[in-house]
């Protein structure tokens, strides 16, 4: 049975069952769904000689299990805010993204993590940044925006209200793995050798959700990048640059390089062309990050819902984990273009 089930995933993720790719899925010629859920687990230069049966069936399933974690929420009629969540969770309690468990090391040899949450129904958000003994930053900053007056907390503050608020601390030796550790070594030798400041991108992990009264959510969460110093922040807990939520328009998650989805507002800026230019979210998003950012030398991409229940998935890089899940289906899942 384990072998089949194997099978099936590796087959699944082979083909994409035909929407999930960077076009993702348009309902013009069909009724909205009744819910709708789409994640991300980072895009980057991936080389397709690097990923054996065995690691494309590991990433398959973990994908599966934050869609069908936070899809079945939605199917009993669950809110997207908490379909969000529990689908980024899944991915931070898992080694192989860029987010909680699997983050990277900063050149301090620390992981210093960010994570944002914003619900499209009340427009509110919360977000942590630089967070190290937090076991799920996603969780932090949605306590953030729930339990607080505040968006965005950082440091040693997050901790501390993190902790008041009864969720997961945890030593700064759970973060370690090996494959990371090793990343910031590699990192620190090129940068040696190139007497220069070497900073490696790596991916995040990120959710979007339309629930069945129409509310939508976004959720994003990140170690950062390789080798990073001063306590630098990207765009992962930053509203309107790495998370957007507006039950008006569209929900986005982001991944990439973070300063330039930053000063170009990425997320927002979705939304605002759906809002005031009335495009379609298939040409906003891919105008932003096939178009805008490339000609900037930007790389990355982003997953997006909107009202319609229409999803969008564009990248400029190689390959980009993602993936998403209607009602009465099973996940489809993708990593490269032609997938």
């Amino acid at each position: 049975m384990k072998n089949l089930i194997s099978l099936f995933l590796l087959l699944m993720l082979a083909a994409g069952c035909g929407q999930a790719t960077d076009k993702g899925s348009k309902s013009s010629d069909r009724e909205r769904p009744q819910w709708a859920i789409v994640v991300h687990g980072g895009a980057g230069m991936m080389e397709r000689s690097d990923f054996t049966p065995e690691i494309r069936q590991a990433y398959a399933e973990k994908l599966s299990e934050a869609l069908n974690a936070g899809g079945s929420i939605l199917e009993q009629g669950g809110a997207s805010l908490d379909a969000v969540e529990a689908a980024v969770r899944v991915l931070e309690d898992s080694p192989l993204f860029n987010a909680g468990k699997g983050a990277v090391f900063s050149a301090a040899g620390i992981n210093e993590m960010d994570a944002s949450v914003m619900d499209g129904k009340t427009g509110k958000a919360g977000a942590v940044a630089g967070v190290t003994v937090i076991r799920n930053p996603i969780s932090a900053a949605r306590r953030v925006m729930e339990a607080s007056p505040h968006v965005m907390l950082a440091g040693t503050g997050a901790e501390a209200f993190a902790t008041e608020q009864g969720l997961t601390i945890v030593d700064k030796s759970y973060f370690y793995t090996e494959v990371r550790w090793q990343s910031l070594l590699k990192a620190r030798q090129r940068a040696e050798e190139q007497a220069t400041d070497t900073t490696e991108k790596h991916g995040t992990v990120g959710c979007v959700a339309l629930d069945k009264n129409g509310n939508l959510a976004a959720a994003t969460s990140t170690g950062g990048m390789t080798n990073k110093k001063y306590g630098r922040i990207g765009d992962s807990p930053i509203i309107g640059a790495g998370t957007y939520a507006d039950n008006a328009t569209c929900a986005v998650s982001c991944t990439g390089h973070g300063e330039y989805f930053i000063t170009n507002a990425v997320a927002y800026d979705v939304a605002a062309r759906l809002k005031y230019l009335g495009q379609p979210l298939q040409e906003a998003t891919g105008e932003i990050i096939n178009t805008k950012l490339k000609q900037q030398g930007a790389e990355g991409g982003l997953i997006a819902i909107d009202s319609a229940g229409n999803i969008a998935m564009p990248f400029n890089t190689s390959g980009m984990f993602r993936g998403y899940l209607l009602p009465d289906s099973l996940p489809k899942i993708a990593i490269f273009k032609d997938e």
